[in-house]
This record gives C-alpha cells, sequence and structure tokens, in this order.
C-alpha cells in the first residue's frame, strides 16, 4: 500500500511538472508554420500549420531586425517584438525575440508579460533596469546595464527600463513564448474600455477623483507602436479581438 501511495504521489507530481513548465505545447513534429488558411485543417497551439511541402525559409526569417525604428515622441522607447505573426515558423516553439530602441532618457514603462519570461541584452548605450517582486513584499531588483550586460525579467513579473545615457540606447530581449503578451501598467488601469470607475481607482491610488479622471484622458502610448493611443488591454501587437 505504501508503494501504491508513493507511486501515485510521483505520478501527480511529474503531471504538475509537466504542466508547470509548458508555457507553449510542446511540438509534436518538426515544425507547425502558423497559417491562417482553415482549409490546412490541423490546428495546432491555436493556429492551423500550413503544408508542409508548401513551406520556405521565408517561413522562419526575417530581414530587417538591423534597423532601428523611430521612438515615440511621449515615451522615447520603441519594440519591435517578433511573434508568431511575425515569423509563422516560431508556432509550437515557445520563442519570440524583441528589438527596443531608446532615445536619451527613453522609457519603456512597468508592464509584465502574462505568458513569458523575459531575458534581455544590452547591446548599446545605458540601461536601468529592473523588476517587482509579487505581494506582499514588493522587492526592487534593478541596477545599471551597459553593452553586454544580461538580465532577466523573470515570467508575469512587473519591470521596466530606461535609457539613463545621453545617447540612443538598444538592448534585444527574448522571451519564452511564441505570444507573450505585454500588460503596461498604466495603460491598463487609466486606459481601459469602459473606464474603470473613476472613485474606486481615487481610493486605490490614495489619491482623489479629479486626479483619476485626468490620467483617464490622457493619451497612453503603446510601446510598439509609434503614435498608437490605447484605449485598452492590448497584447503587445495589435491583437483582432481587442
Amino acid at each position: 500500500m505504501g508503494m501504491a501511495n508513493l507511486l501515485v504521489a510521483l505520478s501527480v507530481l511529474a503531471m504538475t511538472c509537466s504542466l508547470a513548465i509548458a508555457y507553449d505545447p510542446s511540438p509534436v513534429q518538426d515544425f507547425c508554420v502558423a497559417t491562417d488558411d482553415t482549409a490546412c485543417g490541423v490546428l495546432v497551439n491555436g493556429r492551423f500549420c500550413k503544408d508542409p511541402q508548401t513551406v520556405t525559409p521565408d517561413d522562419f526569417s526575417y530581414s530587417g531586425f538591423n534597423i532601428a525604428r523611430e521612438p515615440s515622441k511621449q515615451l522615447g522607447v520603441r519594440t519591435n517584438l517578433l511573434t508568431v505573426e511575425e515569423i509563422p515558423g516560431l508556432n509550437t516553439n515557445g520563442l519570440s525575440i524583441a528589438r527596443i530602441d531608446f532615445t536619451p532618457g527613453g522609457v519603456n514603462p512597468p508592464h509584465s508579460h502574462p505568458r513569458a519570461a523575459e531575458v534581455m541584452t544590452v547591446i548599446e548605450g545605458a540601461l536601468y533596469a529592473g523588476f517587482i517582486t509579487s505581494n506582499p513584499c514588493h522587492r526592487l531588483f534593478a541596477k545599471v546595464f551597459k553593452p553586454g550586460d544580461v538580465f532577466v525579467f523573470p515570467f508575469g513579473l512587473i519591470h521596466f527600463q530606461m535609457n539613463i545615457g545621453k545617447t540612443p540606447a538598444v538592448a534585444i530581449a527574448a522571451l519564452n513564448s511564441q505570444n507573450p503578451g505585454e500588460m503596461t501598467l498604466a495603460n491598463a488601469v487609466f486606459g481601459a474600455v469602459p473606464s474603470v470607475n473613476p472613485d474606486l481607482l481615487a481610493r486605490a491610488f490614495h489619491t482623489d477623483r479629479n486626479i483619476v479622471n485626468d490620467l483617464i484622458k490622457q493619451e497612453w502610448v503603446n510601446p510598439s507602436e509609434l503614435s498608437d493611443i490605447i484605449q485598452g488591454n492590448m497584447d503587445f501587437y495589435p491583437h483582432p479581438t481587442c
């Protein structure tokens, strides 16, 4: 009986561990290039698989990642995130990658990725970056990073970056999901559609209703777009269900 209980416990532990690490489902074939063609018939990881006979190297590649994109004037940052939308061959591989360009003083505001952890490598400039732990401690882990430095932002935690140098900065970030999503805190709280009750926000943020109303009226810019006005909780790239 003792051995039977042990086997049951080990089985439950194995299933729990497999679920815990499977942020994206593991592939069951060499590749499943995402396509919007429903005639393909095979649905994997929420996307239809392109006919393997029609797959080309272009399905696994992207050009122009070396080119800086113009940062927004409001934040001084621009993110070029390559997900399964940009590289269909990422489907089922649990990966995405981003290039983040900063003007001097540019800020990638506090945000989290609900479906991924992130590894950031600084390529140019000097970035002050960090993350904050969950309730109840709210510990801040932050430091200044220079070219060649690498930093990990744990799964789902709030994090940020700021260019503290006098020249533009560039960072490359890898995320362990083909669609990591992003929740930018200020955008989500003050740019929700419809708006969150101002009295609730005033009490939650220890301020008054007038200040909250002023914040709700602001233009909340998505770091991945040049001039987007965020009016709700959006993923890192425009999502058709928004």
